[in-house]
């Protein structure tokens, strides 16, 4: 078992598996109870850049306890007013301090944050936070893609050039291999794990994650607690009956497959998914092609965007569209 007990972060592209990873952690036992996507790094870091000046350290403060996330903390405005003017030098100090407060009033000892966003941000997380550990849970691209397409996530597309399918394929790749070359960087504290391993045999699966976060993830006491997800599963397709693996050979057609697996094929062959369509199908025609460049180009630009432009700092924007929500806001 790992000697690392560091905070854990699920990161993954969403409807992924992310938020049902999460609620397995928390009905472990040991962990902090807290909503998912707390979105501190990506959202937050980006609105208070410079929190070296006790005004900013103070202005931060007063910008959260107006936040559902406050409100889901349930920490003492005093002492974390305390904390942060002391203690803060950057956003991750912040979220450091915000989970403390929340073990001590739980009476646990570890804590765990779940924003599939902050896949993007696993170096700069590293960097921040020597002891995090990453977990990066992916799933088939073409049963996420399908998920993404019909769930109504907010849209990272000015336009999507290909289709909504197509353009939730390609966000798929790119979100999961800028996991994958973050967590190389990284090395040991980096793990990824698949979805379909965890909803297909989640014993043997628990006990793997279980030795790299050095924590014991026993099913049975998992699903007695069943936090969330675990007692009440989240799907894109209320009323289906389809199992969530493999959802795609039923739902896609084979043109649709075609189009993803050619648009994204390289990707799932790496990573171990067989591909269904023909190689001659999977070719796709010029406008095709475009469509596909133009949308990875707009996630790009976005990305490089909010991260090194004032404008995109200060809007607080996350890569895919939402804020922090205040109170009459959704988190």
């Amino acid at each position: 078992m790992s000697d690392n007990r560091g905070p854990v972060f699920v990161v993954g592209c969403p409807r992924s598996g992310t938020t049902l990873l999460y609620h397995m952690l928390l009905s472990s036992g040991n962990f902090a109870l807290l909503p998912p996507d707390y979105r501190t790094i990506d959202i937050l870091g980006k609105r208070f850049t410079n929190l070296l000046s006790p005004k900013r350290r103070a202005r931060l403060v007063e910008y959260f306890v107006h936040t559902q996330n406050f409100t889901a903390a349930g920490v003492e405005r005093s002492v974390l007013e305390s904390r942060t003017l002391s203690e803060c030098r950057n956003i991750a100090d912040f979220l450091r301090i915000v989970m403390e407060e929340m073990c001590r009033k739980q009476g646990v000892s570890r804590w765990a944050e779940k924003t599939p966003y902050h896949v993007l941000y696993i170096t700069e997380i590293k960097r921040l936070i020597p002891d995090a550990l990453i977990v990066h849970i992916i799933r088939d691209g073409r049963d996420a893609a399908l998920s993404m397409s019909a769930f109504g996530l907010d849209n990272p597309y000015l336009w999507e050039c290909g289709g909504r399918l197509l353009a939730m394929a390609v966000r798929w790749k790119w979100m999961v291999e800028k996991g994958r070359s973050a967590g190389r960087e990284i090395g040991r504290d980096y793990y990824e794990l698949r979805y379909e391993d965890l909803v297909e045999k989640p014993r043997e699966t628990l006990a793997q994650l279980g030795s790299f976060i050095g924590q014991e993830l026993d099913y049975d006491r998992i699903l007695e607690a069943g936090v969330g997800s675990v007692r009440q599963p989240e799907t894109s397709f209320p009323g289906k009956q389809s199992k969530p693996v493999g959802r795609w050979k039923m739902q896609c057609s084979a043109t649709e497959l075609a189009t993803i697996e050619g648009a994204a094929g390289d990707c799932l062959e790496e990573l171990g998914y067989v591909l269904a369509s023909p190689p001659a199908q999977r070719r796709l025609g010029l406008r095709v092609a475009i469509g596909v460049a133009l949308d990875l180009a707009q996630l790009e630009l976005k990305h490089c965007l909010k991260l090194n432009t004032p404008l995109g700092r200060l809007a607080g924007w996350g890569t895919g569209g939402t804020r922090i929500g205040r109170p009459s806001e959704a988190v």
